[in-house]
């Protein structure tokens, strides 16, 4: 009994880290969501395809999503749901793992995976009410509301998209890994860093295409300069 407790347990989470797969690679926050080939999928979470397949298979069973041969899988509008709310846990754990129990931002990806699949739908309004409602999490990606919408992240721009550079704070990090993450924190950026024109000129290119930024107003640079 207590392995076949074990075994649906991992099923289960297999499931549920596909469903965040597809929306990671495919999802939208509005209208359907994009196909996602079964060798992206498979990249994205170090598996073998073949396995990505079966999985598919079980999910499109479900009724979380649909497959269609040469153009793969996509997200159903029921998938979709069930890959908000898991998004939304991993992101309020993160969120409480930095801030209440002093982790460090790359440090809190592995733990919150595991305490995504907790299915409590009471415990994570709870955890949400005791962090005080946030709405973005220690990389500044935002937290989706229980209703699986999001606030929209306001001001904010790619550091790439901002021209000319100039004076900026930082507002997140888009898809950094922990080396990136540690790398950032080594060089003393996080959120609420603000970056000057000097800054960015010496920061690595690949970073411009991931710190999402607000541009200072002119008082704003004054008092920082």
């Amino acid at each position: 009994m207590w392995k076949a407790y074990l075994w649906d347990m991992s099923r289960s989470t297999q499931r549920e880290d596909h469903l965040k797969a597809l929306y990671a690679l495919g999802g939208s926050r509005d209208g359907e969501s994009d196909w996602v080939s079964t060798s992206q999928m498979a990249a994205h979470l170090g598996v073998k395809p073949p396995s990505v397949t079966a999985m598919v298979q079980v999910l499109t069973e479900l009724g979380w999503a649909e497959h269609r041969p040469y153009h793969g899988a996509r997200l159903t509008h029921a998938g979709k749901t069930l890959a908000l709310s898991l998004v939304r846990k991993h992101r309020l754990w993160e969120t409480f793992l930095v801030d209440r129990l002093g982790f460090d931002w790359d440090e809190v990806h592995d733990i919150a995976e595991q305490l995504e699949h907790v299915d409590s739908v009471e415990l994570v309004e709870r955890l949400d009410a005791f962090l005080g409602h946030p709405t973005v999490d220690p990389h500044g990606d935002p937290i989706p509301k229980h209703d699986g919408t999001f606030h929209p992240r306001l001001d904010a721009v790619l550091l790439a998209q901002l021209e000319p550079a100039r004076s900026c704070t930082v507002t997140g990090v888009r898809g950094g890994d922990d080396g990136t993450l540690s790398a950032l924190k080594k060089r003393g950026i996080g959120l609420g860093s603000v970056l000057t024109d000097e800054d960015i000129s010496t920061l690595p290119a690949a970073w411009l295409e991931q710190l999402w930024v607000r541009p200072l107003i002119q008082t704003e640079s004054q008092e920082h300069g």
